[in-house]
């Protein structure tokens, strides 16, 4: 038996390395019914469990690995704590993993890291920092223990140690292309913090330089028009209203850094509704089932929309989420408007938008991920920004009662109009609490965690006009606010 049970593990390995995931799954399970004392086994059926999205069979397939002594145990931990907070939602049963990590190995920096990441999500600073500090302690020169310490440290002048630090990172040989992106963000945040203008849009510019080198690809304008075009013409029309759908989440989308967390924010504070965050499901459906996209959707029928739903559906309950007052604020899914439409007849889509110098600005910024290569140029993040207000143009002709759009800047001078008209739209009633979104306990895990805490605030629009000086590309494009 233990011969057959070695080449089946041997079998199932070449299988996962050949990207043969759901074959080498299938040999991993013969395996371990038969042969269920393989420890390391059972870590790598976890993990093939896993991107199946089967997340609680992964669950059980790593305490199958603890239980029969899984060599380094600490990492099945991790595994487990990933999966509890990333896929799940379950961010305290993934302290308690990452916890017996740490009493295995105290100094397991992997651990420290994701520990500092959950108590950043939950608004905890200081434990945050401690955690992060502590992994900075046993690894002086890891690049991710210094940029997440810096992204949770308030700045007071640019003669902070760690802004020293940051500096000596950046300007080090031998970085990798992630290492500089990574130390260049947090040094540009760092300085923008320190109203260090000039040093800290050199840092953005250094940090999109080593980010571009990151993409599979350059931005492509005429492509980018060209997608525009084609989820256009895939959806002309409402499509059939009568099939129903059911109950669907609210979708918040828009670009990046246009205020969808704000939004997702103040709904959540609001009695009947609870923060999605941002859901991967459409992304996924549409990378693993509708490619070409969208040229795939010609001519389906709606039995093929209500398979589709279905799927989302069976995602939100592995999540031990359901559709009705959920929020799913994913600011890419803009572009499924249309798709989520033909899932979701009755869906509410709120669109955020922003002045588009301050966003297109706060784009470049961010550390998004580099496949994203628009944002890497302020030219390339100008020319997305149009693409959007293309395509939502388009999705508010045809949805018309079904979309609202919220402007951040409206939003943060007025809030008690604009929220209003807000839960107006989603047929809420009042609620004062929605005015205080930063007093909720809701995780936040996008790069603007740390200002949708505080109360609603106005120094963020009007941001570019400290970079006047940089933007031209922007300015060329938009023109300054009041200057036509």
């Amino acid at each position: 038996m233990r011969a057959t049970a070695n080449a089946l593990s041997r079998e199932a390995a070449l299988l996962y390395r050949s990207g043969r995931f759901d074959a080498a799954r299938e040999t991993y399970g013969r395996l371990l019914e038969r042969d269920p004392q393989r420890a390391d086994d059972w870590v790598n059926y976890g993990l093939l469990l896993r991107m199946k999205g089967d997340f609680h069979s992964a669950l059980c397939a790593y305490d199958a690995a603890l239980e029969h002594g899984a060599a380094r145990a600490e990492e099945v931990h991790l595994n487990r704590a990933v999966i509890l907070v990333d896929d799940l939602a379950k961010p305290e049963e993934a302290l308690e993993a990452l916890e017996a990590a740490l009493d295995i190995r105290a100094d397991y920096v992997p651990a420290l890291l994701n520990l500092g990441n959950i108590r950043e999500d939950a608004g905890d600073r200081e434990a945050a920092c401690h955690a992060y500090g502590r992994a900075l302690e046993l690894e002086p020169e890891n690049p991710m223990a210094l940029m997440r310490l810096a992204e949770v440290t308030r700045f007071e002048g640019p003669d902070d140690p760690l802004i020293a630090r940051l500096r000596k990172a950046v300007a080090q040989a031998g970085r990798t292309a992630l290492e500089r992106a990574d130390m260049g963000y947090a040094l540009g945040r760092a300085l923008d913090e320190c109203r260090q203008y000039d040093e800290a849009f050199a840092a953005y510019r250094l940090a999109n330089q080593a980010s571009r080198g990151l993409a599979p690809h350059p931005y492509d304008p005429a492509g980018a028009e060209r997608f525009i075009e084609a989820l256009i013409a895939a959806f002309p029309s409402r499509g059939n209203e009568a099939s129903g759908g059911g109950a669907s989440p609210i979708f918040i989308c828009g670009m990046f850094r246009s205020g969808s967390t704000l939004v997702e924010r103040i709904l959540a504070a609001h009695s009947h509704i609870k923060a999605g965050g941002e859901l991967p499901l459409l992304p996924n459906m549409v990378r693993e089932r509708l490619q070409p996209y969208p040229q795939s959707l010609a001519g389906q029928t709606e039995a093929f929309y209500d398979r589709l739903r279905g799927l989302y559906l069976e995602g939100l309950a592995r999540m031990g989420l359901r559709g009705e007052g959920l929020t799913d604020k994913r600011p890419d899914n803009f572009l499924h408007v249309g798709l989520i439409k033909r899932l979701f007849p009755r869906a509410k889509i709120v669109l955020t938008r922003r002045n588009p110098l301050d966003n297109c600005l706060s784009v470049y910024f961010a550390h998004l991920d580099p496949t994203l290569s628009y944002a890497a140029t302020l030219q390339g993040v100008a020319h997305w920004h149009s693409q959007y207000e293309r395509l939502a143009s388009h999705w508010q002709a045809l949805f018309p009662d079904d979309i609202h759009f919220v402007d951040y800047d409206l939003l943060v001078a007025d809030p008690r109009n604009e929220v209003r008209r807000l839960l107006e739209f989603l047929d809420l009633e009042w609620e004062v609490a929605c005015l205080e979104p930063h007093r909720g306990n809701a995780r936040v895990r996008t790069a603007s965690a740390w200002q949708v805490r505080e109360p609603l605030y106005k120094r963020s629009s009007g941001r570019w006009q400290n970079y006047a000086a940089h933007i031209g590309p922007l300015l060329e494009v938009f023109g300054e606010p009041g200057n036509p």
